[in-house]
């Protein structure tokens, strides 16, 4: 077997950065076997990838080919920002054992709960230059058995300078990463809350923190053997159509986004 190699993406925007990580894992990534293959499948392509967005909210925001619908993307990104499913954790009923919001918003620490990332903004606000500002998700008393354990691992924060602006950059660690099927909507989501937290910073330090820089840093970043023919299709679009026709601007979703909103709304309240 081949080394596992270790790719870079870098670009603008997120969804030129996502579809260079995955066309590099697909032709550079090596076959590897995961727990989660049937016996006629494949092995997946993977590798160590390493995704630079250096403009998160730049325009284009969303491929077009990423696996799920704009409604699905919003209620995710509802999911990781707000917490609107971390009533569904009930490992002793079968149900969920985390999500992210809970990990690092109340992380369970025996009879503690933890909100890291008033922490981090805490001591972002107290010493701006900290290196310390992060949250973390894994659990080592309830996720080594789990079935389904964090892939996000920890988040790193920290603010700097460029062209006279302060910034918030955004470091994300990851254990493994459906690459095709996940990554995506892991980063808007992420993303989403970055420029949260940025708004927040701003109105406690008194002055604009803008989103940064957002890095993404994965161990194992896989296509999965079990999809190759659906992925060939993906493959497909990249080589037919233009990155403009493989792509939408934030304001073609956002009337999708504002109906989901308006839904989770409605069934909270309604219980």
């Amino acid at each position: 077997m081949k080394k596992i190699p270790v790719i870079l993406s870098e670009g603008k925007t997120l969804p030129e950065v996502w579809e260079k990580a995955l066309l590099e894992t697909w032709w550079n990534g090596v076959p590897f076997r995961t727990e989660y293959d049937r016996e006629q499948d494949p092995p997946s392509r993977d590798a160590t990838v390493v995704m630079v967005i250096n403009e998160p909210f730049a325009e284009p925001r969303i491929h077009r080919a990423f696996p799920g619908g704009l409604e699905d993307l919003e209620v995710y990104t509802q999911e990781v920002v707000e917490g609107i499913h971390d009533s569904w954790i009930a490992p002793e009923e079968g149900k969920w054992s985390y999500t992210y919001h809970q990990r690092l918003f109340a992380y369970p620490a025996g009879d503690e709960v933890i909100n890291q990332v008033e922490k981090a903004m805490e001591k972002l606000v107290s010493v701006p230059y900290t290196r310390r500002a992060q949250a973390i998700t894994w659990n080592p008393a309830l996720d080594p058995d789990s079935d389904d354990p964090p892939c996000l691992q920890r988040c790193w924060f920290r603010i700097y300078e460029e062209e006279g602006k302060k910034k918030l950059m955004l470091n994300t660690h990851w254990r493994s990463r459906d690459g095709y099927k996940a990554a995506f909507m892991n980063i808007f989501a992420l993303t989403v809350l970055q420029k949260k937290i940025a708004e927040e910073l701003s109105r406690r330090m008194g002055e604009m923190i803008e989103v940064g820089r957002y890095v993404d840093i994965c161990d194992s970043f896989h296509i999965y053997g079990s999809y190759f023919e659906e992925f060939e299709g993906f493959l497909r679009s990249v080589e037919r159509r233009s990155f403009a026709e493989r792509t939408w601007e934030t304001s073609f979703a956002e009337p999708i986004f504002e109906e989901t909103r308006k839904r989770l709304n409605k069934e909270e309240r309604n219980g």
